[in-house]
C-alpha cells in the first residue's frame, strides 16, 4: 500500500438530488475517499489507543489503574487522553501534517479528538505554544490546528497568547528520553492569571510527557486547579 502519494487532485461525484460534489483521493492508498482526508478503510485501519490505560499519563495499565510511575512521580498533568497510537501509518500522518504543510490534516485530527470522548469539564484550551522562531519556520503551531475543531465541537475558548515559549530547546525528539526534561525546564511562560480554572492543553504526540508535564507546571503555577492532556497520539513503550 502507497503511504502519502501524491494527490491526484479533487474530482467530481455526482449525486442525484443534490448536485455536484467535491471528492478526493485518501492520502493513504489513493481510493476515492468522497469528502474525507482519509477512506473509511485506512481511518479504520490507524493505530487506535487500547484500553486499559493509566488515567493520568495514558500508558497501559492491567486494569485501568494509576501507574507506578505516576503514583512514586505524579506529574503536573492531571489526565490524558490520547486517541491513537504512535505507530505506523498514523506517524506518517502526523509528520506529514506538521512537516509537509498538510493542514487538512490537522482539522481532521481535530475531530477525531472532540469525537473520541465526552468534552472534558474545562473552561479554557491552550494548544502547547512553539518557540517563534520555530513558528517562523514552520509556519503554523500544529497544536492550534488541532484545537480549533475541538473548541468548535465542545463551545470552549482557546487561549492562544497567554502561555508562551520562551527557551528555544533542541528538539525534544533528538535528545534521550532521561535529558528531555532538563532540556524543557523553564521553557514556558505564562502571562495570565489562571486561578480556579480548569485547562485542557492540546498537542499533536506525547513520548515522554515533558515538555507538556512542563507547561502543566507553569499553567498550575499560575493558579490552574487542573491541566487534562489531550493529544493525538501516545508514544509507548517497546515492551508495552
Amino acid at each position: 500500500m502507497p503511504i502519502l502519494p501524491q494527490n491526484k487532485g479533487f474530482q467530481t461525484a455526482s449525486i442525484p438530488g443534490v448536485g455536484t460534489l467535491l471528492a478526493q483521493d485518501c492520502l493513504l492508498c489513493a481510493a476515492t475517499s468522497d469528502q474525507d482526508i482519509l477512506c473509511s478503510a485506512c481511518a479504520a485501519d490507524l493505530p487506535r489507543l487500547q484500553q486499559p490505560l493509566c488515567p493520568r499519563c495514558a500508558l497501559p495499565t492491567a486494569n485501568g489503574e494509576i501507574c507506578g510511575r505516576c503514583l512514586s512521580k505524579p506529574p503536573n498533568y492531571d489526565s490524558t487522553l490520547a486517541v491513537y497510537r504512535y505507530d505506523f501509518p498514523l506517524d506518517k500522518l502526523v509528520q506529514s501534517f506538521k512537516y509537509g504543510h498538510r493542514l487538512a490534516l490537522g482539522a481532521y485530527f481535530g475531530r477525531q479528538l472532540a469525537a473520541s470522548s465526552t468534552p472534558i469539564a474545562a473552561d479554557v484550551i491552550i494548544p502547547l505554544p512553539l518557540h517563534p522562531e520555530r513558528l517562523r519556520e514552520r509556519g503554523f503551531n500544529q497544536a492550534l490546528e488541532l484545537a480549533r475543531p475541538v473548541s468548535k465541537a465542545w463551545l470552549l475558548p482557546i487561549d492562544a497568547r497567554s502561555c508562551s515559549r520562551s527557551r528555544d530547546t533542541p528538539a525534544q525528539a533528538d535528545l534521550p528520553w532521561r535529558e528531555r526534561v532538563k532540556n524543557i525546564r523553564g521553557a514556558f511562560h505564562c502571562s495570565a492569571d489562571f486561578s480556579g480554572k480548569r485547562i485542557i492543553l492540546v498537542d499533536d504526540v506525547m513520548t515522554t510527557g515533558s515538555s507538556l508535564d512542563e507547561c502543566a507546571r507553569t499553567l498550575k503555577l499560575h493558579g490552574a486547579v487542573e491541566v487534562s492532556l489531550l493529544v493525538v497520539a501516545r508514544a509507548l513503550p517497546k515492551s508495552a
